[in-house]
C-alpha cells in the first residue's frame, strides 16, 4: 500500500528533497547541487537517495510534488521559446507603450523593459470586441495571411515555438481568440498557443498582454521539461500523477501547470511560506516572518493569524530590482512576498567608488562559491561564513562535499580585504554585515508596507544559509526571538506536502452594485466553479470534498484600482437576497478601504470589476513524529571551533572557541546559551552571544533573546550599527 508523500524543489543553487512516512510522520532529507544542464538528473539523484534510506521503492510513494525555479530563470535569461504576438489591428505596440509613463520619472537613462516578442514577430488582425464582448468587426482569418510571408521572408517560420493571441476585450468574449487559434493551429503546427482570455481573463490591456506572451514564452519549455522528469520519475517506479506548486501556493496537476507554466513563476518562494506557516502551526506562532535563504536569494514573508498576505499582480526580471514598472508585469495570484539577490551564493566586491557590494549576481550551482571547488573564484557569502567558521568544511551536506577554505580565504582577499585594505577576517566579516543588512532593510520595509510590528513577530528561518543568519537578523529587528525547525535546508520541499490541490480563476465583468446586478454577477460565479469542479476533479478531488472561496475586485465607481473582497455565503442570484447581499458587500468594501486607507467615502456607489474564484480541496494533513526526551545537552557537543563573534565577551570577541553540537543528538527540552554553532546535514545555525535555544519536541530549535531592563533584546554591533 502506498504511504509516502515525496516534494522535491529545485532552486538556482541546491535541490531540495523531502520525503514523508504518512503513517509514522517520520521523515527523511536530502540536498544536493542543483544540475543547471538537465535539472532531472539531481532529481533522479534525490530520489534514488531517499528510497534506499527509507527502504520504500518508487511504488509505495502516492504523491510527488514539485515546484521549480525553471520558469523564472528561462524569463529572467531570456531562453524561452522563439515568440509572436497576434493582437487586435492598433494595438500592436502596447507593449511598448505599458502604462503610458517611465518607471523612474527622474532618470533620464533609465533602461527600458525589454520585453519577449520583438517588434517584427508583432502581427495585427482585423477583429473588433466592444466593452461588452459584442461583436465590432468579425475576426478576418485573411488579414493574418501576410503573418506567415514576413515570417518566411525574415526565415523564422521554423523558429516560431509559441504565438500569443491578445485581442480587445477578448475577457469579455473570447470568440475571436478561438478562431484565431484555429487558423494558428492550421497554418503553423508546432506552435504552441495561448490565448489571454484563458491565461488572464481580465482587464487592463498590458498586464493581460504581458502575462499572456510570458505565458506563451515558456510554455514549450515547460512542457517539454515536465513531461520528460514525469517519465523519469515513472522509470523509476513512481506510478501517479505529478503535481505542481503554484505561485499562490496551491498545488495543480501536471497538464495544467504545462498549460499555464506562468502560474508556476513563484512555486518556490511560496512553498516556503507555507512551511513557515506550517511550523508556526506546530509551534503555536500564528504570526511570523518567513526567511528563507537558500543559495541565490533570500525570501521573506508576514504571515498573520497563519494566512500569508496575496498579490495578484507580480513582475519579472526587473531592470532595478526595487522600482515597480521595470520589469515584466504577469497578473497571475501569488503569495506576497519580498525576494532579494542576497543568498550563500551572492557575489561580493568592491564598487568603483570603494565601497564594500553584495549581490544580486550569484555564483548559483555551477561554478559556484570559491570554497565548493567546483572552478568559482569570486567571493561569495558563502566564502565569507566558512572563513568566519561558521560553517564546518569536513561537514558541508552532511560530509558529502568538502569545503575549501584556502580558496575561500584567497577569494575574499583578491575580491574584498585587499582592495579595502582590510584582514582576511575583516573583509569576511564586512561581507557577513552588508548582506546581513541588505536583508534586515528589506524585511523591516516588507513589515512595515503591511502596518506590522516586529517586535510582537518571531522569526521562522529556514533554507541552506537562513539558519546562519537569524540571530542577527531577528536581534536588528527587535523581534521576539526565531525558530529554526529540523531539517531546516530543506524545509521549502515540506511546504509543498502541506498544501491543497486548488486553482485560481478570474473572470472582469463590470457592473454597479446593485441588487438588479447580483443574478449576472452570480452566473459569472457559476461558469468559475464549473471550471474549478472539472480542474480538482482531474487532480482527484473528490466532488463532496471540493471548497470554493468567492472573492471580487470592488472600488468605487469611476476609480481607477480595486481591493479584493471577499464575498458572503449566499446565492447572490435567489430572490429577495439582493438587498442583503448588496449591503453585505458595502459593508465589507469600506471596512477593507478604511483599514488600508484610512478613511471610507461610505456614501459613494461601488462596482465590481473582476469575479475571483478559488477551488480547492482538502488539506492534507502532515504529522510529524514526536521525539522523546533523551540524554543530557553536553553529550550532543561533538567538539569545537574558532568562530567570530565580535560581541561576545562583553565586545571584545573576535575568533572565539565555540561549541558545535550535533542536531540530531539535542534531545526535546535541552537548553543552551550562544555563542554556539548547530550542525545537522543540510543547514548550520549560528547562535550569537545573548540568546537561550530550548529544543522543543519536533527537534525545531526554539531561540530567545537576553532581555535588558527596558525589555528588548539586547543589542549587537549589527544592530547597533544599524541604528
Amino acid at each position: 500500500m502506498s504511504r509516502y508523500r515525496f516534494g522535491f524543489d529545485i532552486g538556482g543553487t541546491f535541490t531540495d528533497f523531502v520525503l514523508i512516512d504518512s503513517e509514522t510522520g517520520h521523515t527523511e532529507s536530502f540536498k544536493t547541487l542543483t544540475t543547471p544542464d538537465d535539472p532531472s538528473r539531481a532529481v533522479l539523484e534525490g530520489w534514488g537517495a531517499l528510497m534506499d534510506r527509507s527502504g520504500a521503492s518508487g511504488g509505495d510513494v502516492d504523491t510527488a510534488i514539485h515546484g521549480t525555479t525553471l520558469i523564472t530563470n528561462a524569463l529572467i535569461e531570456r531562453k524561452g521559446s522563439v515568440t509572436a504576438l497576434v493582437t487586435t489591428r492598433g494595438f500592436s505596440d502596447v507593449l511598448d507603450t505599458q502604462r503610458e509613463m517611465r518607471y523612474d520619472i527622474y532618470d533620464l537613462h533609465a533602461g527600458p523593459v525589454e520585453h519577449l516578442v520583438p517588434r517584427f514577430l508583432r502581427f495585427e488582425a482585423d477583429e473588433r470586441m466592444d466593452t461588452f464582448g459584442h461583436v465590432h468587426e468579425p475576426f478576418d482569418p485573411a488579414s493574418l495571411e501576410p503573418m506567415l510571408d514576413l515570417l518566411r521572408e525574415a526565415d523564422v517560420v521554423d523558429d516560431i515555438g509559441a504565438v500569443a493571441v491578445c485581442f480587445l476585450n477578448s475577457f469579455t468574449n473570447a470568440e475571436h481568440e478561438e478562431a484565431a487559434r484555429d487558423w494558428l493551429a492550421e497554418h503553423l503546427p508546432r506552435a504552441a498557443v495561448s490565448l489571454s482570455s484563458e491565461v488572464a481573463p481580465e482587464i487592463r490591456e498590458y498586464e493581460r498582454m504581458s502575462t499572456t506572451v510570458c505565458n506563451a514564452y515558456v510554455q514549450p519549455l515547460t512542457d517539454r521539461y515536465l513531461r520528460q522528469l514525469r517519465h523519469d520519475l515513472e522509470q523509476h517506479g513512481y506510478r501517479h500523477d505529478l503535481y505542481l506548486m503554484l505561485s499562490s501556493g496551491g498545488v495543480t496537476t501536471l497538464d495544467t501547470a504545462a498549460s499555464f507554466p506562468v502560474r508556476l513563476v513563484e512555486s518556490g518562494p511560496a512553498a516556503g511560506a507555507l512551511a513557515a506557516v506550517f511550523y508556526g502551526e506546530l509551534t503555536g506562532n500564528p504570526d511570523i516572518v518567513s526567511f528563507d535563504m537558500g543559495g541565490t536569494t533570500a525570501k521573506m514573508c508576514l504571515i498573520r493569524d497563519g494566512r500569508p498576505s496575496m498579490a495578484d499582480t507580480f513582475e519579472i526580471a526587473r531592470v532595478h530590482r526595487f522600482k515597480r514598472g521595470s520589469g515584466l508585469p504577469v497578473r497571475i495570484p501569488t503569495i506576497e512576498l519580498i525576494e532579494i539577490g542576497a543568498g550563500g551564493g551572492s557575489i561580493a566586491r568592491v564598487d568603483g567608488l570603494g565601497l564594500l557590494k553584495v549581490g544580486p549576481e550569484s555564483a548559483g550551482a555551477d561554478p559556484g562559491p570559491a570554497c565548493y571547488g567546483l572552478g568559482g573564484t569570486e567571493a561569495t557569502v558563502t566564502d565569507a561564513d566558512a572563513v568566519l567558521g561558521y560553517l564546518n568544511p569536513d561537514y558541508f551536506l552532511g560530509g558529502r562535499m568538502e569545503l575549501d577554505l584556502d580558496a575561500a580565504r584567497a577569494a575574499i582577499e583578491a575580491h574584498v580585504a585587499a582592495p579595502l585594505g582590510m584582514t582576511v577576517s575583516e573583509g569576511a566579516w564586512g561581507v557577513h554585515r552588508v548582506v546581513n543588512e541588505a536583508m534586515i532593510s528589506a524585511t523591516r520595509v516588507h513589515i512595515a508596507e503591511q502596518g506590522a510590528d516586529p517586535r510582537r513577530l518571531k522569526l521562522i528561518a529556514f533554507g541552506g544559509a537562513g539558519p546562519v543568519h537569524a540571530d542577527a537578523i531577528a536581534r536588528a529587528l527587535k523581534m521576539e526571538g526565531y525558530i529554526c525547525p529540523a531539517s531546516a535546508g530543506v524545509a521549502s520541499a515540506l511546504g509543498f506536502l502541506t498544501a491543497p490541490a486548488s486553482f485560481e480563476f478570474a473572470r472582469t465583468h463590470i457592473a454597479r452594485i446593485s441588487a438588479d446586478a447580483m443574478a449576472d454577477v452570480e452566473a459569472v460565479y457559476g461558469a468559475l466553479e464549473a471550471e474549478g469542479r472539472a480542474t480538482l476533479a482531474d487532480a482527484s478531488v473528490a466532488s463532496d470534498a471540493m471548497r470554493f472561496v468567492r472573492q471580487a475586485d470592488l472600488r468605487h465607481a469611476g476609480q481607477g484600482h480595486e481591493i479584493v473582497v471577499e464575498l458572503p455565503d449566499l446565492d447572490l442570484g435567489a430572490d429577495g437576497v439582493g438587498d442583503e447581499v448588496v449591503s453585505a458587500l458595502r459593508e465589507r468594501f469600506f471596512e477593507t478601504y478604511e483599514g488600508i486607507y484610512g478613511h471610507a467615502h461610505r456614501h459613494l456607489d461601488l462596482e465590481i470589476t473582476t469575479c475571483r474564484l478559488t477551488a480547492s480541496g482538502p488539506k492534507p494533513s502532515v504529522r510529524l513524529e514526536e521525539l522523546r526526551g533523551g540524554g543530557a545537552t553536553d553529550d550532543a557537543i561533538k567538539g569545537h571551533r574558532d568562530a567570530y563573534f565580535p560581541d561576545a565577551n562583553g565586545g571584545d570577541g573576535g575568533y572565539v572557541r565555540t561549541p558545535l553540537y550535533d542536531r540530531t543528538r539535542l534531545a526535546p527540552g535541552a537548553t543552551f546559551e550562544g555563542p554556539a554553532i548547530v550542525e545537522e546535514v543540510d543547514s548550520t545555525a549560528v547562535i550569537g552571544p545573548g540568546t537561550t535555544v530550548t529544543i522543543d519536541a519536533h527537534a525545531n530549535l526554539v531561540a530567545h533573546f537576553h532581555r535588558s531592563d527596558d525589555g528588548r533584546a539586547a543589542p549587537t554591533r549589527q544592530e547597533s550599527a544599524h541604528e
